[in-house]
């Protein structure tokens, strides 16, 4: 539908006409399962005799009446209602039936199978409250809104602003009325008009959920109430929780109002846990969704309550940055995200129990936007959006992680009084507007001094990497007689960056552990930078250019570094340290510059003893990546071997109870190249093999099966009666993922099937199929989907939404198949599609250049004796 694909031009052209915006919505939710009925009054200033649209996704327009003239049923056409002929002020009212959504998209609805609950949530980043109301779908055209909503008299409703007041209704259906008849008594929520806001982060919640209530003391005198929520089949977890999750809230209120100067600006904080949700959590205001799978019913990884911790902290971030004060156009995301996710790094690691967290920071976000930045289709934090279609590939790691990772450099090379005193001018400037980089940029250069617009044009306008070598002479007595620091950047992005960044000295100390002996501060500006200060000292261990992760660039340290930490990763007593050199060395093995079984055999050794979870967690994958795909396809049976009995040997000897041990056994579980392997996993299923201190809960059981289902060690027939145990949301998407995990033909063929053609699998559901269709490590089962998958791809960019067209094409990509047929295959495809939508092509580039990565690096490794 090209009128749902707004572009820049046709957004600044109508903010140029409109003003002055303000809704009132009455929607009913009473009408059936399938629709509901959205009437929408829409107020607003235009140029007089101009011409404009509302944004509008709808099963059928009743009528559209634009100042008192009821306007034909033709001015609703590709999404858009036409408004022709327009006066100074104008009032619309849009009557339609809008479709909910089963792909978290718009309004969503979910049945919860455990207990027959129907629940409702909304979902409109980037713009698609379109789905639910007629609107000016665009974040510069800020509005007020009124919302009114009939529900179910059993179902609890929340929106943005607070209530003001319920009733019960009696409802009867007249003819000609849209929907059916109503199914049981009704209740009417009045809200409280919203402050000025985009659209896109307005927000409908509705059903049975249960909720905990408290009150926060905000720092302007205000009682600002808070609620959390969540299914009814979640109560019992939540209620173990959901103090512990009130708490890290009001730790994150004080923490951004002591660092901004700004109080929470909203009459309301309240968080909703909901089902089938296809991001982590969503800004809305004082209304902020996350998906359910954080209330955690089973044993989780520290990592994944960690990820927990910082999402809650990154959403309420939002509410000043990006709710308060909002991007114009969509190329500023980075201004919302980046933002968020430093600071939410940065509050988790000082006002939280999870001290660390720049070590979690380093190893899961940073890693991801290396990852992404060396892509083909790299672009500048500040990323040219000419439409919509562009935003949504561009909520990725360098949108979030890499922007976070700068402003990080930022904060160290202006200083942090000075860093957050421009935030709060900033906010206070803007509030309740729109901003845009220059904007921000124009602050912090008044509070810092600096001249930001060079910095800018390295750090926020320029795509791609910087690496940086350390080079060392010693004397014969083991001084230093030069240390420098020679910086490179790809030749298609050859900008080299100014960096304010630390050196340190590392050696072993009495204990045997690896400690920084000394450290240095410099600027690292051009090809070439000498580190003066180290000349004439004794040449440490170990020497770590980017101490403390300080800056964002890929290393590579010298020869005796190099050795050392090869032999002694394990030995560093700092975590953000580890994190950072490992992450050097994972970023060698993916560049085809160190052997992948040096690397697997580091991250073994080091796994045994390794206390932060979350590079605990991505060392795993990225140890199950190097056997997988990396090492020379002579060797790799052997190695994988090698690597699965390892896995079960480090779990045995890991803490009885410890998240380490938990881990490690989910890890092993992805391999199954052991001889012991079924009866390791039978074992543990049905009790006659027990490891201390791990209970087989519900999530673990599923993983249990999942993996006897990538070997073939389980049917469909055994997967649906481990289903008839306990069927629930989450089991269902358990369940359809191990049936598409069984490593037969007939399987692929069914999962392949079910994730395009099923429309009655929910967006979890297709997403589990989908994956698991392409999780099988087998070259055999993958191969014959390469010519396949290229030929679908026009079908599922034309039928599905985007959000579901990126996790088919994603979840789809044959990746165990032949790296050589799928480049070429992939190749050829792009040839025939040069006026390919450009968000389609990303999504193909991008699975491609991983074909190309490990195609190249498997030859690197192939080339080693």
């Amino acid at each position: 539908m090209p009128g749902a694909n707004l572009t820049r031009t046709e957004a600044e052209e109508r903010a140029g006409i409109v003003s002055n915006a303000a809704y009132t919505v009455d929607l009913d939710l009473t009408k059936g399962a399938k629709t509901f009925v959205s009437n929408t009054t829409v107020t607003f200033d235009a140029k007089p005799g101009e011409s404009t649209y509302l944004d509008l996704i709808a099963d059928s327009v009743e009528s559209v009446t634009l100042n008192g003239t009821v306007l034909d049923a033709a001015v609703y056409d590709d999404s858009r209602v036409a408004l022709a002929d327009l006066a100074e002020h104008n009032t619309v009212v849009v009557r339609t039936l809008c479709r909910y959504s089963t792909t978290g998209e718009g309004l969503h609805r979910s049945v919860d199978p455990s207990d027959g609950n129907v629940y409702l949530y909304t979902q409109f980043e980037v713009p698609d409250a379109r789905r639910m109301y007629a609107v000016f779908d665009q974040p510069d055209i800020k509005a007020t809104f009124d919302f009114t909503v009939t529900a179910p008299k059993s179902w609890d409703v929340i929106s943005i602003g607070t209530v003001a007041s319920v009733e019960d209704v009696d409802q009867t259906t007249e003819p000609g009325t849209l929907g059916d008849k109503p199914a049981e008594t009704s209740r009417r929520w009045t809200f409280a008009t919203t402050p000025v806001m985009s659209s896109y982060l307005t927000a409908l919640v509705a059903g049975p959920y249960a909720s905990w209530h408290t009150e926060y003391a905000n720092e302007d005198g205000r009682t600002v109430p808070m609620g959390i929520y969540c299914r009814q089949a979640l109560k019992d977890a939540m209620a173990k929780d959901v103090d512990y999750l009130f708490d890290v809230t009001k730790k994150g209120f004080a923490f951004y109002n002591e660092q901004w100067g700004v109080p929470y600006p909203y009459a309301k904080y309240d968080q909703l846990f909901v089902p089938e949700y296809n991001a982590g959590a969503m800004e809305n205001i004082g209304t902020v969704t996350i998906r359910d799978s954080y209330v955690f019913e089973s044993k989780v990884t520290d990592a994944l309550a960690n990820r927990r911790v910082e999402t809650i902290l990154h959403e309420l971030a939002h509410m000043w940055f990006g709710d308060l004060v909002t991007m114009k156009w969509w190329n500023d995301l980075w201004l919302n995200e980046s933002f968020a996710e430093f600071m939410s790094t940065l509050a988790t690691a000082e006002a939280t129990d999870w001290s660390n967290d720049w070590a979690t920071f380093c190893a899961g976000e940073k890693s991801w936007a290396l990852r992404q930045d060396q892509l083909p289709t790299t672009h500048p934090i500040v990323a040219p959006i000419n439409d919509l279609n562009d935003t949504y590939v561009n909520f990725d790691g360098i949108t979030y992680a890499k922007g976070a990772s700068v402003l990080k450099q930022l904060v160290f090379y202006v200083g942090r009084e000075r860093f957050f005193q421009g935030i709060h001018n900033y906010l206070t400037a803007h509030s309740y507007g729109n901003a845009t980089l220059a904007d921000l940029l124009g602050e912090l250069e008044k509070t810092s001094g600096r001249d930001l617009t060079a910095w800018s044009r390295q750090w926020l306008e320029s795509a791609g990497i910087n690496t940086i070598a350390t080079e060392l002479q010693t004397a014969a007595d083991g001084t230093i007689t030069k240390l420098a620091l020679r910086q490179s950047a790809p030749n298609e992005h050859d900008v080299l960056r100014v960096h304010r960044l630390a050196v340190g000295f590392y050696d072993v100390d009495e204990s045997g552990k690896v400690v920084r002996t000394r450290r240095f501060e410099l600027d690292v500006d051009g090809e070439l930078t000498e580190v003066a200060e180290a000349e004439g000292l004794k040449r440490p261990a170990f020497i770590l250019v980017n101490d403390d992760d300080l800056t964002y660039t890929k290393l590579r340290l010298d020869a005796a570094s190099l050795d050392f930490a090869l032999k002694n990763l394990h030995r560093f007593a700092d975590a953000l340290t580890r994190a950072v050199v490992w992450l050097s060395l994972w970023d060698m093995t993916r560049d085809g510059e160190l052997p992948a079984e040096d690397f697997i055999a580091v991250s073994l050794k080091a796994l045994a003893s390794e206390t932060e979870s979350t590079t605990f967690r991505y060392a795993i994958a990225q140890v199950s990546t190097t056997a997988h795909h990396y090492v020379a396809s002579a060797r790799r049976a052997d190695m994988l071997k090698n690597v699965s009995e390892q896995l079960w040997d480090l779990t045995l000897a890991a803490e009885a109870g410890s998240d380490n041990q938990f881990q490690l056994l989910k890890a092993y579980l992805g391999y199954g190249h052991d001889d012991a392997f079924e009866s390791h996993v039978r074992g543990l299923l049905d009790g006659t093999l027990t490891l201390p201190g791990l209970d087989i809960d519900n999530n673990l059981r599923w993983s249990l099966v999942h993996a006897l289902a990538d070997q073939g060690l389980i049917d469909a027939a055994g997967i649906d009666e481990e289903l008839a145990r306990r069927d629930t949301t989450e089991n269902r998407e358990f369940a359809v993922g191990a049936k598409a995990a069984i490593n037969t033909v007939e399987a692929k063929r069914w999962a392949w099937d079910q994730s395009l053609h099923n429309d009655d699998l929910t967006n979890s559901q297709m997403e589990a199929v989908a994956y698991a269709f392409s999780g099988t490590d087998s070259r055999e089962l993958a191969d014959p989907y390469v010519g396949e998958y290229f030929d679908v791809i026009d079908w599922v960019w034309k039928n599905k939404t985007y959000h579901m067209a990126e996790t088919l094409l994603n979840g789809l990509y044959p990746g165990y198949a032949d790296p050589a047929a799928l480049v070429a295959a992939g190749d050829k495809w792009l040839a025939a599609h040069e006026d390919a939508d450009r968000a389609l092509k990303r999504l193909v580039v991008e699975n491609l250049a991983g074909s190309r990565r490990t195609l190249s690096v498997q030859r690197y490794n192939e080339s080693l004796q």
